[in-house]
This record gives C-alpha cells, structure tokens and sequence, in this order.
C-alpha cells in the first residue's frame, strides 16, 4: 500500500509543479506534514543534498524521499513516478507535433520558439556571467566561441573542454 500512495503522491508532484525541481518543494512539505514519511528537518537535508548532485533537484529529491520512506523500491518508485508525466506530455506533443509537421502555422511556431529559447539560455548566461565575474572565465568564454565558430564540432565538446577547465581551475585555486 505505500508503494501504491507514493506512486500517487510524486506522480501528483510531477503533474503539478511546473518551473523546475525547487516548484516541488511545497509539495514535499505537505507531504511530510499529512503523511510523516519523513520530517521537515530530513526535507530540508534532501533538499541541500539534492542541490548539490548531479540531476534535476525535483528528481533527486524524490529519490531520496521515496529511499527515506522505504528503501531502494521507495526510491525507484518516487523518481519514476515523478518523471512520468513530464514523460507522458512530451510524448503527446511529439505526436500532435508529427501529424502537424508539415502545417505552415506549427513551423511559424517552431521557426519563432528557436531564437526565443536561445535568448532564454544567453540570459542565463549573462546572468550567470554578471553575478559569477573572472577574468579567467571571460577568457574560456572567449577562445571557446572563438574555437566554436572556426571549428564545427558538436557543442559538447565545448562543454567538456570548459568543464575539464573549469575542474582544473577550481582544484588549483582549492590547493592555494
């Protein structure tokens, strides 16, 4: 029966909390004030842990609640249900996208939705850039755009070669 409610409890937070992993945090809440499976204390430890591994914090907190409530399955079962429906949405649009594709309105959609999402990421950037300043980091920024405009590669590499820079920049600066 736990298993059951809490298919239904993160499948409810995955189907309703939109904006990003820290959306479901009310939700949390409610659940460790109606159910006790866990207490807001250890909401707030999932909540820091979460922040700081790899992965949506929304996922990884329902991991770590759904282990918290009941071992390996608990986990299993919060993360997939709390994937499922931004996984049942997407497969929906996908389909309506396909039968639509060859629709002048949907690539008028499409064509305008590609500069807004690219603008969308370089505020981001620059948000990121303004609040976080180095010299060293405008430097990578700049020989990486360099590089990625003379050479064509998939835009990973990139991200690898910043990533590798970045590490090895904060483990000097960490040793100092």
């Amino acid at each position: 029966m736990i298993y059951l409610q809490l298919f239904l409890e993160f499948f409810h937070i995955g189907l309703f909390s939109f904006g990003g992993g820290y959306a479901t945090i009310p939700f949390l809440y409610h659940i460790a004030e109606t159910r006790h499976w866990y207490t807001a204390k250890q909401l707030t430890d999932m909540i820091a842990v979460a922040s700081i591994t790899p992965g949506p914090v929304g996922v990884n907190v329902a991991t770590f609640a759904g282990f918290t409530t009941s071992g390996v399955l608990g986990s299993v079962i919060a993360t997939a249900s709390v994937v499922l429906p931004s996984l049942i949405i997407v497969i929906i649009v996908s389909i309506l996208l396909k039968q639509f594709e060859d629709n002048e309105y949907v690539k008028s959609i499409i064509y305008c939705l590609k500069p807004a999402g690219c603008g969308l990421l370089a505020a981001v950037g620059v948000n990121m850039f303004l609040n976080e300043f180095s010299l060293i980091g405008l430097g990578l920024f700049i020989i990486l755009f360099v590089m990625s405009i003379k050479k064509k590669h998939d835009p990973l590499v990139y991200l690898g070669i910043s990533a590798i820079i970045g590490l090895i920049i904060y483990l000097v600066n960490s040793n100092m």
